[in-house]
């Protein structure tokens, strides 16, 4: 019986042009024997803007609701999901050739992860890419080291939220993405530390596309007192969960 691997997507408006680049990635991989995956897209909104853009398979499921952000078009995308893993991509990036077959692999060790990050390159305007200088080396990533490297880097995690991929049954455990205007992908990650072991690939996994219309260059993203209040929260919920008795998921692991 063939297993799945379901690439969830939020799209709005704006970035809607970017997903014939994005199915050309995903169409490309080539996962492990037995496995396949499944793309589903949830629109941020009720327009007429987004649909045209998506891809004709049989693969690709496309649903739209009320806007309320990428949180809450992911977690209602998740009632399509049929995989047993969960990969995150957004609408404007671009999967590197293998990610998927590396994120089924990562989650398939004996370490027991349950959820895997991958290195990424910024894709910038003019083509280039630049990469990150503090990656971690590739291997198990243990409970609370994201978290403590977030604290002790003014909330700057040593890896990347956009290329997570993860346990479907934990994910949704912990409730989907936080109900968050921005860093909800960041607060759901910070959360998948607090409880369970993770695993990083030193393979580019992704190419962020940096581009005027997303999300992170509005100027509201870097408005201080939200800002401030996102990571407040966001931290409180991963230390509440690291401090719960019983709360561990997967392999156990000691700090």
């Amino acid at each position: 019986m063939t297993k799945l691997i379901s690439i969830v997507t939020a799209v709005h408006a704006p970035g809607a042009q970017h997903l014939p680049d994005a199915y050309k990635s995903v169409a490309e991989q080539q996962l492990p024997d037995g496995w396949d995956w499944q793309w589903i897209i949830q629109e941020d909104g009720e327009t007429d803007a987004v649909s045209g853009w998506v891809p004709d398979d049989r693969r690709v499921s496309f649903a739209q609701g009320r806007p309320g952000g990428p949180a809450m078009a992911r977690t209602m995308a998740l009632s399509r999901c049929d995989g047993e893993y969960i990969k995150v991509l957004d609408a404007d990036d671009m999967l590197t050739p293998g990610a998927l077959a590396r994120d089924v692999q990562a989650l398939s060790r004996p370490a027991g992860a349950s959820w895997a990050t991958s290195r990424v390159l910024d894709l910038l305007p003019d083509g280039s890419t630049a990469g990150f200088d503090q990656d971690p080396p590739e291997g198990p990533i243990e409970r609370g080291t994201v978290l403590d490297h977030w604290k002790a880097h003014n909330f700057r995690a040593p890896v990347h939220p956009a290329t997570l991929c993860v346990r479907r049954d934990l994910l949704l455990a912990l409730g989907g993405w936080m109900a968050l205007p921005a860093s909800e992908d960041t607060g759901l990650l910070l959360a998948l530390n607090a409880v369970s072991r993770g695993w990083f690939t030193a393979e580019t996994g992704l190419l962020y596309r940096k581009w005027p219309g997303q999300v992170t260059s509005h100027a509201a993203h870097s408005h201080e007192v939200e800002r401030h209040a996102r990571m407040a929260v966001v931290e409180a919920r991963a230390d509440a969960l690291a401090a719960m008795p019983g709360w561990r998921f997967g392999a156990t692991d000691e700090r």
